[in-house]
């Protein structure tokens, strides 16, 4: 089978990115954003789906995050709907409700070509030490609208905002896993009745 393996870069006045990932990968990463709080979402999210990242983004950090890490969703799901390419022999759909201690978080998704996020998150500050809570939506925005997937995010109960958010990474990971699966019983099949899954 053909290595599901991409990079993707993206240059612009207000950041400087490149990404390379590995979808059937061990979770390795090697991230450097300039955003701490962001690359240690970063290295959840590469952990939990076993997708080897690497990212270096250089960014207009003396504003605020936001076009760092908007920009490096962007990239990162431009890499992942090039690694899957046709999307043959996926398991195309997962859901996951993860736990960390008081928090517990669900995500679903379809790997459907057909870009859409529902988010049902909310956080009870506007920041997480230094980083603005609302990115993180911003983030997951990027990465479906890029990657192509319906994503929907939901947070059924917690107390600890480092918590909520790690725990959206985490099970967003754990359901990417498991929907990018190979399907031993159709490993070459598109699975859609449509035959085709790029929107």
């Amino acid at each position: 089978m053909a290595p599901r393996s991409a990079d993707a870069s993206r240059k612009t006045g207000e950041t400087d990115i490149s990404v390379s990932i590995h979808v059937d990968g061990s979770g390795k990463s090697d991230i450097a954003t300039g955003v701490g709080f962001f690359d240690h979402m970063l290295d959840q999210l590469s952990r939990h789906s076993l997708i080897d990242m690497t990212v270096r983004t250089t960014g207009d950090l003396h504003i605020d995050d936001h076009h760092t890490v908007e920009d490096t969703g962007i990239a990162l799901g431009q890499a992942l709907t090039r690694a899957l390419g046709e999307r043959r022999g996926i398991m195309r759909y997962a859901s996951i409700d993860l736990a960390m201690d008081e928090t517990l978080t669900r995500a679903a998704i379809d790997v459907s070509g057909r870009p859409f996020l529902v988010w049902n998150v909310s956080f009870s500050s506007p920041k997480i030490g230094t980083f603005d809570t609302e990115l993180v939506r911003e983030f997951f925005q990027a990465l479906a609208q890029n990657a192509g997937i319906t994503l929907h995010v939901t947070n059924h109960y917690g107390a600890n905002n480092h918590h909520i958010a790690e725990t959206c990474f985490k099970a967003v990971a754990r359901a990417l896993r498991a929907a990018l699966e190979r399907d031993p019983r159709q490993p070459d099949a598109v699975p859609s009745t449509k035959g085709s899954l790029k929107g």
